[in-house]
């Protein structure tokens, strides 16, 4: 296609200097970094009003990428040093966090991600433009897709930036579900000794201590730091080298292995070129895996959450058995209203990430022969979903876990009055007179120790023993020997 006459430089126009691609002319903002295929992306996905920008890891990701590949065409010959230089200078320095607000397009687009490499390329080449000593532009001597994507395609910088800023942005929520894990293990200890009713079905069941409760939340979310970690070893394998379906077409020999051992030095994860870069191309299964643990995770985390919101129910009316840390005022029209405000923004994130893992799941499976198009939403849930599940948990841990406190007087109350009880004295005083006190408990209101004592069933002596805490929450004890003669 013949493009029309290019504007003369040095025009009348102020503010703008254009540019051209395949399509025809357009004028550029003379202030951005970016160009004119950033610029057509950017009317053509006014879709979440979210720019790359918002992904502050994958713009790093992409630069890291870019970074690498010049690194690997300058050892190779294929890029002179002058270039190469400046163009890892200026990947350092979008990686330092400078020209953020120059990735303006949007996180959701057409094109299997097109659009957010384009960016990528014409930001550096733009600021390596300046590195030379060249204005913006000036293409002739620095060129956004001959040099600063040379080697590349799309669809191998794309998904291997994904997986770069994922692997970052895990890397934060495993230390903050640690952390997580560390509160809950904290408030095991400082209620070892709290006895309380436990619960099955939401009715009475057996004794156990409100350190056993909060010891199995420490359990659940180590696990999932776990599961993490092991969906994290599927995103190492990287397609780098692969252009644009797998068979390196126009990458240089000894490409892929270069570039991949220079992305892994800058980044610090533990690249390695994937065993069949075709594959690699269009399989998104370690996507699809890691959202998996990402769903089971904040499953887990929003259970947990239900269980606080339960247990400091009340004050007055509920089971008010915990007391989460006040942080806001809870009601516009009710005085001293309190709501558990944290654990139900925990919840809302974890419906949120369910929710993805669906958008992911459908996005996996509309993939079609050597490419999957729809990596952008793919990308963009699954950062969303790391990003909000991990400042979910900060919060949940800085915000609500630290702070909890309870009433031992209360639950041990409640545990004698309990009918679970007695299921604890059936292998002293037996099942049928367990189930005659149950009974009378019932009826009457009173609690069990004193029914039995006065049934002359055991001594308040043997029932003190017996009820100890650790031997209600069928710890390892050594019962009295005068207990056991009962």
């Amino acid at each position: 296609m013949e493009l029309p006459p290019a504007p003369a430089r040095g025009s009348d126009r102020t503010g703008v200097r254009p540019e051209h691609d395949a399509l025809g002319y357009r004028d550029v903002p003379a202030d951005a970094y970016y160009g004119i295929h950033t610029l057509r992306a950017v009317e053509n996905f006014p879709i979440s009003g979210r720019a790359l920008s918002a992904h502050p890891e994958f713009v790093g990701a992409l630069a890291a990428v870019k970074q690498a590949a010049a690194t690997a065409n300058r050892a190779l010959g294929v890029l002179d040093e002058e270039r190469a230089d400046a163009i890892v200078e200026a990947s350092r320095r979008v990686r330092a966090g400078e020209l953020a607000g120059q990735f303006v397009v949007d996180v959701v687009q057409g094109g299997a991600g097109t659009s957010s490499n384009m960016n990528a390329n014409e930001v550096i080449a733009n600021l390596a433009l300046e590195v030379l000593g060249h204005p913006r532009g000036r293409y002739e001597v620095l060129h956004p897709l001959e040099h600063v994507n040379r080697g590349q395609s799309t669809n191998d910088v794309y998904p291997t930036a994904v997986k770069v800023a994922v692997l970052d942005v895990v890397h934060g929520l495993r230390a903050a579900m640690t952390d997580l894990a560390d509160a809950f293990a904290g408030k095991a200890a400082e209620f070892a000794d709290v006895v309380k009713t436990g619960r099955t079905q939401l009715q009475d069941a057996v004794p156990m201590t409100l350190g056993q409760e909060f010891g199995t939340y420490a359990v659940m979310v180590r696990e999932d730091v776990d599961r993490l970690g092991e969906a994290c070893e599927l995103l190492h394998e990287i397609n780098l080298g692969g252009t644009a379906i797998g068979t390196g077409l126009n990458a240089p020999p000894g490409y892929a292995a270069l570039a991949c051992t220079e992305l892994a030095r800058l980044t610090g994860h533990p690249l390695v070129p994937a065993a069949d870069l075709v594959e690699a191309t269009q399989d998104v299964g370690s996507f699809v895996q890691l959202s998996g643990v990402l769903k089971r995770t904040a499953v887990k985390l929003s259970k947990v959450c239900n269980d606080l919101r339960l247990l400091s129910s009340g004050p007055r009316a509920g089971l008010g058995e915990i007391r989460l840390p006040p942080v806001q005022a809870g009601s516009s029209i009710m005085p001293g209203k309190v709501n558990p405000v944290i654990p139900e923004v925990v919840n809302q994130v974890a419906f949120a990430v369910v929710g993805r893992d669906v958008t992911i799941s459908m996005a996996a499976e509309a993939g079609q022969l050597q490419l999957n198009a729809f990596e952008p939403i793919i990308a963009s849930s699954l950062l969303d979903s790391t990003v909000q599940l991990r400042q979910a948990v900060l919060t949940l841990t800085e915000r609500c876990v630290r702070g909890i406190s309870t009433d031992t007087d209360l639950l041990r109350h409640r545990v004698e009055h309990s009918i679970g009880l007695v299921t604890a004295l059936n292998p002293w005083i037996g099942y049928e007179a367990a189930t005659r006190i149950a009974g009378q408990a019932l009826g009457t209101g009173r609690s069990i120790p004193d029914l039995v004592t006065e049934a002359g069933l055991l001594t308040r002596a043997q029932l003190d023993e017996l009820l100890r805490p650790e031997r209600l929450a069928n710890l390892p004890v050594t019962v009295d020997p005068a207990v056991r003669e009962a």
